[in-house]
């Protein structure tokens, strides 16, 4: 019976270009699709409007002696679930208003579930909180803008035309 179930769930699911298991309520990833996840977290869930992003830390990211954390790649892996939760290959994060509410050390995992608030033409909002067991560590809300071209397309266009 149980394998039954399993097999049932390996028909359901499949595997995205990441080695990340999609099922079949998941979406596939459409922007960041080259990042380092091993810096920027790994994409654990990903729906409409919404991203879980789990952020692994290693040696390589101590700022200290101590173990700390430098706290770009707790913003890396933010960023990243915010623009996974918006999904658009065009999308490019234009600010954000951020809190680092505890620190994060050598060791520990941090989940970041990022939730699209709001879509204004081609705004968006993303709020993105950062946990560690069942401490919050980061906060924050990131502002979007989904691009018709990629934004580096959009400069070349316009040197092209100079």
């Amino acid at each position: 019976m149980a394998k039954e179930k399993e097999r049932e769930e390996t028909q359901e699911n499949g595997t995205n270009d990441t080695g990340m298991t999609v099922s079949s309520e998941n979406l596939e990833l459409k922007t960041h699709q080259r990042i380092d996840q091993s810096l920027c977290g790994t994409l654990l869930e990903l729906k409409a409007g919404y991203a879980k992003v789990e952020l692994e830390t290693t040696r390589v990211m101590a700022a200290d002696d101590m173990g700390l954390v430098h706290g770009g790649f707790t913003f890396a892996a933010a960023d990243f679930a915010a623009m996974a939760a918006v999904n658009d290959p065009n999308v490019v994060l234009v600010s954000s208003e951020c809190r680092f509410l505890s620190p994060v050390k050598v060791g520990d995992r941090v989940l970041f579930e990022a939730r699209e608030l709001y879509k204004e033409s081609r705004k968006r909002k993303i709020h993105v909180i950062g946990t560690f067991e069942d401490i919050k560590v980061f906060e924050g809300e990131f502002m979007a803008v989904v691009l018709e071209r990629h934004v580096l397309k959009l400069k070349l266009l316009k040197d092209e035309e100079d």
